[in-house]
């Protein structure tokens, strides 16, 4: 996927103010409407600086994109880094009133399609008109996941001040994670989106989970997953080991004769919820170096006296 510098391609520096990005695009869409323009590619310039309004109109999207930093060039290979909107507020996600059709693959992957949150939420116009729902990604450790926890996190609301720039706000919440929270899951806190107008209660805010890597364990829904590193006599021989889980440790046997990528089963050891997930152990033998003459001796025995090819099923 291709990066978007939308603000080369406005002919603006990030320092922008919003009144100079609505002049700039006025300025380009009047230049390449297809319609009146005479330049050869007016229509896919046209539809380019669209796009790049669409971002930089908007203080929120603004200040998620500014996120991913100055160092990118337009045309550069990209992928979104992970975590990458993590407490950033948001009254919505997507697409406003343009057409979606004409945006990038790049626009998509970065804020999503209208329908799946939507950045705005058209409302009933009234004296009394309930508050815009709020939506905010936020990062949430395995073990938190599984224990459960309270957490007083941090969300970044962008905002334009009196300059016409757009900044960032703090605002600190006081957040329960239940037990059993999965990818993508959202949390409901209402009343902690958007004010209402007259009488009308305030939105609610919609927390997106996202797990946090974890050094040992991967998540696969509700399933934990572990790579174990076990010695050659203890899959040969189908030893017991202690196996680490999100609650402590266990003891599991290993069937005799399995091999490294085996995988074994440890029922309800995944995260908690009305579906219980596994866990499942993945085995990965590793051998033993040889640092002195009997150890290496040793391996000249097992040589001999055991008839083992592991490539004699490629036919060498």
């Amino acid at each position: 996927m291709e990066y978007r510098d939308y603000y080369e391609i406005m002919g603006l520096d990030r320092e922008a103010t919003q009144d100079e990005i609505k002049r700039a695009y006025r300025k380009l869409a009047r230049k390449y409407h297809p319609d009146v323009s005479k330049e050869p590619d007016a229509e896919a310039r046209f539809k380019e600086v669209g796009e790049a309004y669409e971002v930089l109109k908007d203080p929120e999207k603004r200040a998620a994109y500014d996120q991913l930093g100055s160092n990118w060039q337009q045309g550069q290979d990209f992928q979104p880094p992970p975590g990458w909107q993590d407490g950033f507020e948001y009254s919505g996600g997507g697409y406003t009133g343009a057409d979606s059709a004409q945006f990038s693959d790049f626009f998509e992957d970065l804020f999503g399609r209208s329908g799946a949150g939507g950045f705005r939420q058209e409302q009933q116009r009234g004296f009394q008109m309930k508050g815009e729902d709020h939506h905010a990604k936020v990062g949430v450790t395995i073990d938190d996941a599984y224990h459960g926890a309270e957490r007083t996190i941090t969300l970044k609301m962008p905002e334009v001040d009196a300059g016409g720039h757009v900044v960032t706000r703090d605002r600190n919440l006081h957040v329960k994670i239940p037990k059993g929270v999965t990818q993508g899951q959202r949390i409901r806190l209402r009343g902690q989106g958007g004010p209402g107008m007259g009488d009308a209660p305030a939105g609610d805010l919609y927390l997106e989970i996202d797990l946090m890597p974890h050094p040992i364990y991967s998540v696969v829904g509700h399933d934990i997953y572990v790579d174990l590193p076990v010695a050659p006599w203890e899959t040969a021989l189908g030893e017991k080991v202690s196996i680490p889980t999100l609650g402590g440790k266990v003891e599991m046997k290993i069937p005799a004769g399995s091999q490294s990528g085996s995988k074994l089963r440890l029922k309800g050891r995944g995260l908690p919820g009305k579906n219980k997930g596994d866990q499942y152990v993945v085995l990965k033998i590793e051998t033993p170096e040889a640092k002195t003459e009997e150890q290496k001796e040793l391996y000249r025995r097992m040589q001999e006296e055991m008839s083992f090819n592991p490539r004699s099923r490629l036919g060498v």
